[in-house]
């Protein structure tokens, strides 16, 4: 595992904390230094602290996304609270995002759910709804013919959208599946929805993922239904 933190004091308490309980951890103290090492490295998840030294949390992980093209869960900590920090972290790539203070149980039951679905997400299977595929073995995500650049979060999503279509699945179906024991804020899912239909609806024509308020989501083919509108 790979820790990113500038914060002495927070780098030693996780440091220790996951190494008394058996992960092997890797530190930077600046951004340049933990892009290097996990570009380099290999890691089972990444602790990504947002304000760094060189390059800052949003930088590191844009960079690992689009330009290493990096399926490492990333796990974004920081002071900031706010749903549009929450959304610029999820946008960039980041899986699941923790807000300091934090509980360091609660940071290991999410880092380990992270690394826990992302051993078990390759599966040789192809869903296809409409003009939207995913190949599981390769995670690729196509629509139109049209490759898509999806974070990992966003691909589990999918993927149990795709599985369900055109079936309506509840939140907490959506959540207990993404992140079992670890549940998330109730921002987190609509963040990582929000930054889904941008990428698989917003430059296409028809509307694929469609949400019932307070309810759920489902995913439809456009050409065979009306679609709902978007509350």
């Amino acid at each position: 595992m790979l820790l990113v933190e500038d914060h002495r004091d927070i780098a030693e308490m996780v440091y220790d904390y996951f190494e008394r309980r058996g992960y092997v951890v890797d530190h930077a103290g600046d951004g340049v230094t933990g892009l290097h090492l996990a570009v380099t490295g290999s890691y089972d998840a990444i602790i990504l602290d947002l304000l760094l030294p060189g390059l800052d949390g949003m930088e590191i992980c844009e960079k690992l996304r689009k330009d290493a093209r990096s399926a490492i869960p990333i796990l974004m900590l920081t002071a900031r609270d706010t749903v549009q920090d929450k959304i610029s972290g999820l946008d960039v790539g980041a899986d699941d995002y923790l807000v300091k203070p934090f509980d360091i149980q609660e940071l290991e039951a999410r880092v380990r759910a992270l690394i826990r679905r992302n051993r078990g997400s390759v599966s040789p299977e192809r869903l296809q709804v409409g003009d939207l595929s995913l190949d599981l073995g390769t995670l690729q995500v196509e629509r139109s013919g049209h490759r898509l650049d999806i974070s990992p979060t966003g691909l589990k999503i999918l993927k149990i959208l795709m599985r369900a279509s055109p079936r309506l699945v509840t939140r907490p179906e959506i959540e207990r599946e993404v992140w079992g024991e670890a549940l998330p804020d109730s921002d987190t899912l609509r963040s990582h929805v929000y930054n889904l239909r941008k990428i698989v609806d917003k430059p296409f024509s028809g509307q694929m993922i469609c949400t019932m308020q307070s309810i759920g989501y489902r995913l439809i083919d456009p050409h065979e239904e009306p679609t709902p509108d978007r509350p």
